[in-house]
């Protein structure tokens, strides 16, 4: 069915403060963001579950900005109406939206093309656009966006498949990218879950020998089957020793390091110059273990972090899935059964990305 220019945003947010209910979400009507030139307005077709929308709902991660609010910035749909200095757009194309929707552009970082690490970035939900509104997120019907914010989804890739990769899959791909991922080099990806499986996925895909660390046997047959040369038990306790010095990469999923598998464990495989890249992020009250400078000295290597991606990143990484063809493991639910899909997330049921499909209004 045609898909209405202007349509009254409605949302399934969260309206209690009540810890116990952080998974109640009810149907509210969102005001969106005033329309500006460079806008983009999208129609949300479906959007991806992603930890960090867990994290938030539950408080995890701190204050929320205020009631109710709706989470969800793994967005995909179809653009219903652009602003007049939009160029890269037209109504009806497919479309993607992330975990940000605004920058201030005119930074060091914004100007560099790393508009992800811009120290004024506005989130897809829990925060504020410059004009007061509060920015909700794509378990609703439609967004409004700043084109630098929007990716064109490109043919042979559906909206369904593309939805997860607008936070989970970018956030892996970023750091593959910036550390040379490809062809001869040695990637270990810990922790198979959302932001795991997309890792194997990219990983495999650009080249790399890929090396997965998952904790027993349940995951194993699903790691090689995304593309993992090796699955490596990490309930051995030397599970590290045969690995030492071999890996360029380690992509680090988890948000949580026990006590009995120390940090120094997971360096000591890197070899020289290696890069250990942390993209999970736990509760605010939960650190990386320590380290000692041993640790990193002996092998020169380096570890860090990623936020998101950038427009840049997030292109070429549509662009390689539609090219290769790679198919995210995704179970798609109704919009209406978002609370199924958090819970399920915070359990560790999913296997491996829930997407919601719109079920609010027909879009397609």
């Amino acid at each position: 069915m045609p898909i209405p220019r202007e349509i009254e945003f409605k949302g399934y947010a969260l309206t209690s403060t009540d810890p116990a209910k952080w998974s109640d979400l009810h149907v509210v009507p969102i005001k969106p963001k005033n329309f500006g030139p460079n806008d983009v307005e999208v129609a949300i077709t479906h959007c991806g579950v992603c930890g960090s929308d867990i994290h938030t709902l539950t408080g995890g991660w701190g204050t929320l900005s205020k009631l109710p609010l709706v989470v969800g910035h793994e967005i995909a749909g179809k653009v219903t109406r652009v602003g007049e200095a939009v160029e890269e757009f037209k109504v009806g194309d497919n479309v993607g939206v992330g975990a940000q929707i605004g920058s201030c552009g005119e930074c060091r970082a914004c100007k560099n093309g790393d508009e992800n690490y811009c120290p004024k970035m506005i989130h897809t939900y829990n925060d504020f656009y410059p004009d007061g509104v509060e920015t909700q997120g794509g378990y609703a019907t439609g967004i409004r966006a700043h084109e630098q914010f929007v990716f064109k989804i490109p043919d042979g890739l559906s909206r369904r498949d593309a939805a997860s990769m607008m936070c989970a899959g970018v956030t892996v791909f970023s750091p593959l990218k910036v550390n040379g991922c490809g062809p001869g080099k040695n990637v270990g990806v810990i922790g198979i879950g959302g932001l795991g499986h997309y890792a194997i996925l990219f990983a495999k895909a650009m080249g790399a020998t890929v090396y997965a660390f998952t904790r027993g046997t349940g995951k194993a047959e699903d790691s090689r089957r995304m593309g993992a040369d090796y699955v490596i038990n990490t309930e051995d306790p030397d599970f590290y020793k045969p690995l030492q010095g071999e890996l360029d990469i380690i992509i680090s999923t988890i948000d949580y390091f026990s006590p009995d598998r120390p940090l120094k464990m997971y360096l000591s495989m890197l070899f020289v110059h290696g890069k250990f890249v942390t993209c999970g992020l736990p509760d605010a009250d939960n650190t990386l273990p320590p380290i000692h400078a041993f640790d990193v000295t002996m092998n020169g290597c380096y570890i860090g972090g990623t936020h998101m991606g950038s427009k840049r990143e997030a292109e070429e990484m549509l662009k390689l899935a539609a090219e290769k063809g790679i198919k995210p493991w995704v179970e798609e639910l109704p919009m209406s059964k978002a609370k199924d899909a958090v819970e399920g997330i915070k359990n560790g049921k999913a296997r491996y990305r829930y997407v919601l499909k719109q079920d609010l209004v027909d879009y397609e």
